[in-house]
């Protein structure tokens, strides 16, 4: 009984093991979210707008009208090349005509060889003359259709330099389009960590201002090597997962995980004791040999690094010990524990 009393007063604490592994290094970031597709959509011909269909903040779909030129030169331009191609059809049917008539009475018979050449190089002249004129048709069809404009994709209209009543010119933005389901996050990646990027790397992502506990993961699509020249950064681009509220421009807070070539020892975060004087302990366990009772000891380690809620031991572990992780607050040289939790040996 006296016993059990007694193990009912030890420290209950949780045990973990030290582990080895490759040491993982964390690199904050700063960066922001970029469209994929941004377009400064603008006209074709020069002309007077008509109509303006779209504004500011409007979202559109693909071959959605976003402003009309006024046509009615166009039109009557087009009326014209119509009657050009009627009127060119005209003359090739009567030249084969009269080249037809020309060869059914015979060459050279009943009337001259010359003749019925001459007739049959102005059926090519008319073929020649047709062409023309349905190319004419053709180009005037095209501008016709270029005094509408038309969103090349879908997207958001985020600003607007046209209305009704203004004459523009090509090559003169009237809108800028930015399609904001295809999103990219761009990272400057600091030069000394560029060489440790590899397909193991992780990235982690948050808005600007955001909680640790609100990072979400990023698939890293690729990062270019070559820097920035005064700043000294790489471009580390990312695609964000699904879900995830982002808005092109909005800036962003990342954590690069990276994996150092050497392995390490490592333990919870949460394991340590840092002193005012800069140690860093923590408290070894070593089994009585009676159940989950434990006795433990503290020990100086000197670190590494970290990463995430791991902590990377440089020095003062060898690698096979267990360790308190939770309940060590209070403890002290060489007393008692009970195990209620975690790792065991």
């Amino acid at each position: 009984m006296a016993s059990q009393a007694s193990a009912q007063n030890l420290p209950r604490v949780e045990l973990s093991a030290v582990t080895r592994g490759p040491m993982l290094e964390e690199v904050p970031l700063t960066g922001s979210v970029t469209a994929l597709r941004r377009s400064d959509i603008s006209v074709s011909i020069a002309g007077l707008v008509l109509t303006r269909q779209v504004d500011v903040g409007d979202r559109v779909a693909a071959g959605d009208t976003l402003l009309t030129l006024d046509a009615e030169l166009s039109e009557l331009a087009l009326m014209q090349a119509r009657a050009q191609q009627q009127q060119a059809e005209s003359e090739l049917s009567e030249a084969r005509r009269v080249l037809d008539e020309a060869r059914s009475v015979g060459a050279g018979t009943n009337i001259a060889t010359t003749e019925v050449n001459r007739r049959q190089s102005e059926v090519a002249t008319a073929e020649a003359a047709l062409a023309g004129a349905q190319a004419a048709l053709a180009i005037e069809q095209a501008r016709l259709r270029r005094h509408r404009i038309t969103a090349p994709f879908a997207g958001v209209i985020s600003s607007r330099r046209a209305d009704a009543g203004e004459w523009v010119q090509p090559g003169t933005p009237v809108f800028t389009l930015i399609d904001t389901d295809t999103l990219a996050l761009d990272f400057q990646v600091p030069q000394q960590a560029f060489p440790k990027l590899n397909d193991s790397s992780v990235l982690h992502v948050s808005a600007a201002g955001a909680t640790r506990d609100n990072a979400r993961p990023a698939a890293i699509v690729n990062w270019l090597p070559v820097n920035s020249g005064e700043a000294r950064t790489f471009l580390l681009r990312a695609r964000p997962e699904p879900g995830f509220n982002l808005n092109p421009g909005m800036s962003l807070e990342g954590t690069l995980t990276v994996q150092r070539d050497s392995d390490a020892l490592s333990v919870p975060r949460d394991a340590l004791n840092r002193y005012p004087d800069g140690r860093v302990t923590v408290w070894v366990a070593e089994s009585g040999g009676d159940g989950d009772t434990y006795s433990v000891s503290e020990q100086r380690v000197m670190l590494a690094g970290t990463a995430g809620n791991r902590v990377y031991i440089e020095s003062g572990l060898g690698g096979d010990e267990l360790i308190v992780s939770r309940g060590n607050e209070s403890l002290r040289q060489g007393i008692d524990v009970e195990r209620v939790g975690g790792a065991q040996r």
